[in-house]
């Protein structure tokens, strides 16, 4: 099984498309293998990254690997048994998948079997609480325009009725040419999301009726999850903004001060205490996404190329016994 490629490149799901490019820069030099000549652990890890770059790393691929996701979880009876909020009546899962994800593949995943036992053509009664799934996805915005609003183009994939049968073949010996008896297919359209002044990071906005159509009944939603860029050398964790400070060995030895720009632009000296340790963090009340707080969190300097003088004073401390 392929891993997760959020956790390959040590990311979280609501990363911004930014973060998870930065993210992936600095672990694939890390791995590089210019960097680790005849490593051949460093270069399975390399492929690995890479792999999950590409399942992740453009808007496009990264909304199918999660909207695939989704769909398996509910095929295996995760949340519902289906995208139509209910049973299948009798209708081929792969057909569904497929139909969903615009014909570019039958099969959810490799390794997954679609298959399911089909049970007798019939048609389902209609039920009154017959609906679509609900659709969920993700919306990138810069902390200025969480700040003040903004309107973004939203490129949107979701299940609308066949425009042939309108769903009369849903569950039924009725194969239509243009649905494979599915009674809806994949329809795209590009929306414009209003996003209110002073939104937060992981903020969800519901746009009703915008979700998987059911073919015989009500439509569902389209959540969708607001994602902050923190830009670089800031993160968000559990909803808190984390933001690296680069510090020297010797300032984390001896402590010292160090100068920070904060989200909002201002410049920031911070105290480094004596003895600090890479990942000690400082809270800073006030120095946040919209005045919220900002936790500071130290990390060790690393220099592409020591000088001749600074390789003999690491020399000198190694010979002391440090």
């Amino acid at each position: 099984m392929a891993e997760n490629p959020y956790h390959v490149l040590g990311v979280s799901k609501d990363a911004t498309e930014a973060e998870i490019k930065r993210a992936y820069r600095k672990i694939a030099r890390q791995y590089h293998p210019d960097r680790n000549p005849d490593d051949a652990a460093a270069e399975e890890r390399f492929k690995a990254i890479q792999a999950a770059y590409e399942a992740i790393g453009t808007a496009e691929a990264r909304s199918e690997h999660d909207q695939r996701g989704r769909m398996e979880e509910m095929f295996r009876g995760g949340r519902g048994g289906s995208p139509f909020g209910g049973g299948f009546g009798g209708v081929d899962l792969s057909d569904i998948i497929s139909q969903f994800m615009g014909g570019r593949g039958a099969a959810a995943s490799p390794g997954f079997d679609v298959r399911f036992e089909q049970q007798p053509p019939q048609r389902p009664q209609p039920a009154q609480s017959a609906h679509g799934a609900d659709i969920e996805a993700g919306l990138d915005i810069t902390l200025e325009q969480a700040v003040s609003g903004t309107e973004v183009k939203f490129s949107h994939r979701r299940m609308r009725r066949c425009t042939k049968c309108r769903g009369s073949s849903f569950g039924t010996p009725k194969r239509c040419s243009t649905c494979n008896g599915t009674g809806v297919q994949t329809k795209g359209s590009t929306l414009t999301v209003k996003v209110p002044p002073d939104a937060e990071h992981g903020q969800l906005m519901r746009l009703k009726g915008m979700g998987h159509e059911h073919p015989e009944g009500e439509s569902g939603d389209l959540l969708i999850t607001l994602r902050l860029d923190a830009e670089e050398g800031r993160r968000w964790e559990d909803g808190r903004l984390i933001q690296e400070v680069i510090v020297p060995i010797t300032t984390l030895l001896l402590g010292g001060k160090v100068r920070i720009r904060t989200p909002a632009g201002k410049r920031v000296q911070i105290e480094v205490p004596e003895g600090t340790r890479i990942g000690d963090r400082r809270r800073l009340q006030g120095h946040g996404h919209s005045g919220g707080p900002l936790d500071i969190e130290f990390t060790l300097a690393e220099p592409d190329k020591l000088s001749e003088s600074q390789r003999d004073a690491l020399e000198s401390l190694r010979d002391s016994g440090l």
